[in-house]
């Protein structure tokens, strides 16, 4: 699994405030508030927040588990979008680090639209067909957190990737590892309108971050409506498509249209199992040196190539966004 640092290097301080009592989340379908910080901003303030939710199942069984960060004004209404992490428990007797315990991390940056005081938390939601007696149990111990930027992330961008519904029927889904393409640029060639962000003026260094989230297309599922079913391989216990992920932060010429300055992660290669079925990779630059020499502009793109196995959809935005990016001045 790809695990990002406990934090980053926000502008400022970052606040974390931890899941301290038990709490069970029941399969239901819906989100269920698992930590949660009142924040009073200024019209166009920012804040990154980040949060990881670890689950244990109380059945073996696979099924869904989100990870969601949501802000709501004081009415109760949700403001903006929503930022999502998916992926399916694989049961109380998975192999991760610790058996059975899955961790989710979830990014998003909130800009408050206007003056106000915003309840911004993190969600857990579980839910399965096959199955009703069950619940995930939140892990407790400095496991399961919101972070909150302390100040104001001015001139910070969120991207987001373009619209693919969950059954993957959206004209604007990205399908990597069928005959037609092997590989693509999120936020730049994947149907998005690559943004040229611009650094605030006297800043020496950026943040850079992404969450992707993919889905692996086998024979049978219901979530990759633009992969015939003779370009799928069949699930088995042990079937898996390995991915391979990196991000790209591109500083441009003065002109603002050629590389001046390219910085990179080191390419991950991630082995997706169709247990899991949904899968997000978490890539970060802390800090990216300002080249003085070059434009006051960058690209951020996450390059993705398939590698083998069954194809995967890559997952943007649907009721909520499943695939984002985030730069910030330091």
């Amino acid at each position: 699994m790809s695990v990002p640092a406990p934090a980053l290097a926000d502008r400022g301080a970052v606040d974390q405030f931890n899941r301290t009592t038990s709490l069970d989340i029941p399969r239901e379908g819906r989100n269920v508030l698992v930590v949660e910080k009142s924040l009073d901003l200024a019209a166009g303030e920012a804040r990154h927040l980040r949060g990881r939710l670890e689950a244990v199942s109380s059945t073996t069984g696979t099924v869904a588990m989100n990870a969601t960060l949501i802000c709501n004004d004081q009415a109760g209404t949700k403001v903006g979008s929503s930022a999502t992490s998916s992926r399916n428990h694989e049961g109380s007797d998975a192999s991760y680090k610790d058996t059975g315990h899955l961790p989710l991390y979830v990014d998003m940056l909130f800009v408050a639209p206007a003056a106000g005081t915003y309840l911004c938390g993190l969600y857990g939601l579980t839910d399965v067909s096959n199955a009703t007696d069950y619940h995930l149990a939140v892990v407790t111990g400095g496991k399961t957190w919101l972070q909150v930027s302390a100040e104001d992330q001015p001139g910070a961008n969120w991207w987001r990737g373009p619209a693919c519904s969950s059954s993957g029927d959206s004209v604007s889904c990205t399908y990597l590892g069928t005959s037609a393409k092997a590989d693509t640029f999120v936020f730049y060639n994947d149907g998005s309108t690559p943004v040229k962000w611009r650094h605030a003026p006297g800043a020496t260094a950026v943040q850079a971050l992404a969450n992707v989230t993919v889905t692996t297309c086998y024979q049978g599922t219901k979530s990759c409506a633009g992969v015939p079913e003779s370009e799928r391989l069949a699930r088995t216990a042990t079937s898996s498509s390995s991915v391979s992920f990196r991000m790209d932060v591109i500083q441009l010429d003065a002109a603002g249209s050629h590389t001046c300055r390219l910085t990179q992660t080191t390419p991950v290669t991630n082995k997706i199992s169709d247990e899991a079925h949904h899968y997000v990779t978490y890539l970060s630059l802390p800090s990216v040196p300002v080249d003085s020499s070059c434009g006051d502009q960058f690209l951020l793109r996450v390059y993705v190539k398939h590698l083998s196995g069954s194809p995967i959809k890559i997952d943007g935005q649907q009721s909520t966004s499943l695939t984002n990016g985030i730069m910030m001045n330091l």
